[in-house]
């Protein structure tokens, strides 16, 4: 089993697509109510569905680069504002956040082995 994609409520299609692609994600499907991304590394992909707003999302999307600071630096240069740079949590976890047109949280992170083998993983399984 793995994980397909997680859709996004977007409540201006333009400017939520002109928002990933500026990130550097790569548009795979366009329509005036759809859109479809893949990550430019790995084999994820994400999407937007068009709703009428305001949205209320409380699903965070979460976006894995390695050299997060520098990521976060490029995207500041392009005009990209953050409501938190990038931050190590106790969780174990570098994270910087900042939200797409459509309010969704956005969250940029490192967290190398510690992302699927933290210190108090179990494995639960019926």
């Amino acid at each position: 089993m793995n994980l397909n994609q997680v859709t996004l409520p977007a409540i201006d299609m333009e400017a939520s697509t002109a928002f990933y692609r500026r990130m550097g994600f790569i548009q795979i499907v366009d329509s005036p109510h759809y859109a479809r991304f893949e990550c430019p590394e790995g084999d994820a992909t994400f999407s937007l569905s068009l709703t009428e707003g305001p949205v209320e999302s409380h699903t965070a999307i979460y976006f894995e680069h390695e050299p997060l600071d520098e990521w976060v630096a490029e995207l500041e240069a392009r005009g990209f504002l953050f409501d938190e740079p990038p931050t190590d949590h106790s969780y174990l976890w570098r994270e910087a956040r900042l939200r797409d047109p459509a309010g969704n949280p956005v969250i940029l992170y490192w967290a190398g082995e510690n992302r699927k083998h933290p210190p108090w993983r179990v494995e639960r399984r019926d």
